[in-house]
């Protein structure tokens, strides 16, 4: 039952930012998909590996590769698919919370948040890129082939 809730959570907000970039109509529930399926990995694998980056790697290139997937088959960009669907992954919280500590001149707990939130950011980074990647090698090894 958590899963389904937190399916449905990531589908909703994803929609909603899906609405808000201008998708295509006919691309914001596949697009909303994507950004669920993402979150539910996400929340599935923080709770297996215990790490918030690892989890939002293995996320961002689950979505990535969902992206391209539904990029190829409805022909349209990969973006329309991938943008909204990272947005459930985005530290939002964690650079409120290092900006809080600033704040409140907490410099330790300030750098620890910090370097967290950074540190997903780029998990983000390099799964959107390894998606993409992995994605161009099967169709330069798709037309060697033929």
């Amino acid at each position: 039952m958590f899963f389904i809730k937190q399916f449905i959570y990531a589908f909703l907000s994803t929609a909603g930012f899906s609405v808000f970039f201008k998708i295509p109509r006919d691309s914001v529930i596949k697009s909303s998909f994507c950004g669920a399926i993402g979150w539910v990995i996400y929340v599935f694998s923080v709770d297996f590996f215990s790490s918030s980056i690892t989890g939002t790697l293995l996320a961002a290139i689950t979505v990535g590769l969902l992206g391209e997937f539904l990029a190829k088959r409805y022909k349209k960009p990969a973006t329309i698919f991938t943008i909204p669907g990272i947005i459930p992954l985005v530290p939002g919280a964690g650079m409120y919370y290092t900006m809080l500590a600033v704040i409140d001149k907490d410099f330790g707990s300030a750098a620890e948040l910090g370097t967290e939130a950074i540190f997903i950011a780029v998990a983000i980074a390099i799964g959107i890129i390894v998606s993409s990647s992995f994605s161009r090698a099967l169709t330069r090894q798709k037309f060697r082939k033929v």
